[in-house]
C-alpha cells in the first residue's frame, strides 16, 4: 500500500469515527480539535476489532496527534 493510499483511508476511518461521535455527542461539534481528536482516539482503540484486518493495521499505532492533524487537514 503506497504511503497517499494508508494516509486516504486513515482519513475514511477518522471520518467515520468523527459522523459516529458527533451522532452520539452532538456537542463534541463544538469541542476543540484536540478533543475530538482523543475521543475518536479512544473510539478506534475501543473498537479496533470491528474494522477489517487492513484498516485495523492503519490504525494499530496511530496517536492522537495523527488523528488532530487528519482532523486539521479535513476542517480547512
Amino acid at each position: 500500500m503506497t504511503e497517499e493510499h494508508a494516509s486516504t483511508q486513515k482519513h475514511k476511518i477518522v471520518d467515520r469515527f468523527l459522523i459516529k461521535l458527533t451522532k452520539e455527542e452532538p456537542q463534541m461539534y463544538y469541542a476543540p480539535t484536540s478533543e475530538i481528536a482523543r475521543s475518536i482516539h479512544a473510539m478506534i482503540k475501543e473498537h479496533t476489532n470491528r474494522l477489517s484486518v487492513e484498516e485495523q493495521a492503519l490504525v494499530r499505532h496511530m496517536s492522537i496527534e495523527e488523528i488532530q492533524g487528519l482532523l486539521g487537514f479535513h476542517l480547512k
